[in-house]
């Protein structure tokens, strides 16, 4: 089996859906991954499957690349890292300047298990929606981060694999963009339905954005870019 083949990281966000369908345009053979650490909002998990099976069957050449969905337990994460996405606490800036929403280590704990997955899945590929371009500062997003990560994974299992971060260089409102220029409106509609990103897990109330509670990081990053995202799209 070829190793050209790619795994995304993929949690039911917006950005990882928007990651899933770059992946879906440029590989043949596509799988997903998600991981359950306990996090407020796994409701996200909770519509992994809905959303693969909608945007498989949006494009014929999508539903053929789209192969096997896994999802690993990381309890151990949830219990040491203590942070306000894994317990029920007020979200806040630490002193350090980073929100509590931080937790420690998590996309370099995500990224070796993806390697290792992707190592016994013969893929060559792994894609995640890093970015620090529109984000809150968390250090194991940077592109640095990522790239020392790949040095370290190939050295380690003796592999080529590259990491891809198509959102890295790129705001909320440019995410918005890209989702529509790979599957159109109704992607842009699915995002808007179907996928979580609020860290509180709230589904309530439906803003032009989405569903969430409007107030946290990851709400207030997501309105902003759907804001901006309209009105440039007006101005075009």
């Amino acid at each position: 089996m070829s190793d050209d083949g790619a795994l995304v990281l993929f949690s039911g966000g917006q950005d990882s859906t928007t990651c899933l369908a770059w992946a879906l345009e440029r590989f043949p053979r596509v799988e997903t991954l998600g991981f359950d650490y306990n996090q407020r909002h796994r409701v996200e998990l909770d519509g992994r499957a809905p959303l693969r099976e909608t945007m498989a069957a949006m494009n014929p050449a999508w539903f053929r690349r789209l192969g096997r969905d896994h999802t690993i337990s990381l309890d151990a994460l949830g219990r040491v890292s203590e942070t306000a996405l894994t317990r029920s606490t007020e979200i806040a800036f630490e002193s350090s300047g980073l929100p509590n929403t931080f937790v420690p280590g998590r996309n370099i704990i995500f990224l070796t298990f993806a390697a290792a997955l992707a190592y016994r899945r013969s893929l060559g590929h792994i894609v995640g929606g890093m970015c620090e371009t529109d984000y809150s500062g968390y250090p194991d997003c940077r592109d640095d981060t990522i790239k020392a990560l790949q040095v370290a994974l190939n050295l380690g299992m003796d592999r080529r694999f590259v990491l891809h971060t198509p959102l890295m260089w790129i705001d909320k409102a440019q995410t918005w963009k890209m989702a529509k220029d790979l599957g159109g409106q109704p992607l842009v509609d699915l995002i808007v339905e179907d996928t979580h990103t609020c860290y509180l897990g709230t589904r309530g109330e439906r803003h032009a954005w989405g569903y969430g509670c409007g107030t946290c990081p990851a709400c207030d990053l997501r309105a902003k870019g759907h804001a901006k995202f309209v009105a440039e799209a007006v101005m075009e």
